[in-house]
């Protein structure tokens, strides 16, 4: 029975309804944000909240009975227990905010779709890849605000007044906003020659560094893919072995 109900849990109908529950919980999720549908239609939205926690967690413990202790070996499944488990934990008192976290089900849908459970994976694999790209470009941050708090600091006190504000002003300008009009250009009036410095910094930082990270990132992706593609063709190839020895045994107990 329990592998029949797990079979059922791993078919692609079933994981289709899952993420269908999720996502028209995410809607009423939204609609309790709303005072005039809460007015009018207060207790029907609670109602259908409470429906699709009741979906999630007899989904959940279908697993559990189903896989048992295997269940908590999978870090996807482990997830699934925690995002359930928040909106199970009464929402009163000092954990009134924990209401707000209810809408944190929608991230279920992460776990439910392969393909986006593949993006996360990839991320997650790419992290320590980032860490190094992060040290190199806090370097960068540091060199580049010691550098513009003692040039601009005595005529731009509010964005170069201290090392602090240079940090974040210099964040501002990687991220392009408003980095020309509104701080770089000021500061060549007084300054015609900062150009030497903003754009290489931009050039290292915003095109460089951050391409960087994205190169890491969809590379880790696309090894994440590859694994998973190689793990199911083995799967695959187990199986057929299986299937055909089974059929030479068949055919060498009718000899």
């Amino acid at each position: 029975m329990r592998q029949h109900l797990s079979d059922f849990l791993d078919r692609s109908s079933t994981r289709y309804i899952i993420m269908g529950v999720i996502l028209f919980n995410a809607v009423v999720l939204g609609l309790e944000t709303s005072k005039p549908v809460m007015n009018t239609a207060g207790s029907l939205i609670i109602a259908l909240d409470t429906a699709c926690l009741v979906i999630f967690v007899a989904e959940l413990l279908a697993k559990i009975y189903a896989r048992g202790l295997r269940f908590f070996l999978n870090a996807w499944n482990i997830f699934d227990f925690l995002v359930v488990g928040i909106a199970l934990v009464p929402a009163a008192g000092g954990l009134s905010v924990l209401r707000a976290l209810r809408i944190l089900r929608l991230l279920r849908v992460v776990s439910v779709a392969p393909t986006l459970r593949r993006v996360v994976e990839g991320f997650i694999s790419a992290l320590p890849g980032m860490a190094s790209v992060f040290l190199l470009m806090g370097v960068i941050f540091y060199i580049a605000a010691v550098i513009a708090t003692k040039l601009f600091a005595d005529s731009f006190p509010d964005w170069f007044g201290s090392l602090g504000a240079s940090l974040y002003t210099l964040f501002q300008v990687m991220t392009l906003e408003s980095w020309s009009m509104g701080i770089v250009r000021p500061v060549m009036e007084v300054y015609p020659e900062a150009w030497m410095f903003f754009v290489p910094f931009i050039l290292i930082t915003t095109f460089a560094v951050v391409n960087l990270l994205v190169g890491l990132i969809v590379n880790s992706m696309q090894d994440a893919h590859a694994e998973e593609t190689n793990a199911a063709t083995d799967t695959y190839r187990d199986e057929v072995i299986r299937r055909l020895a089974a059929i030479e045994e068949r055919l060498n107990e009718k000899r």
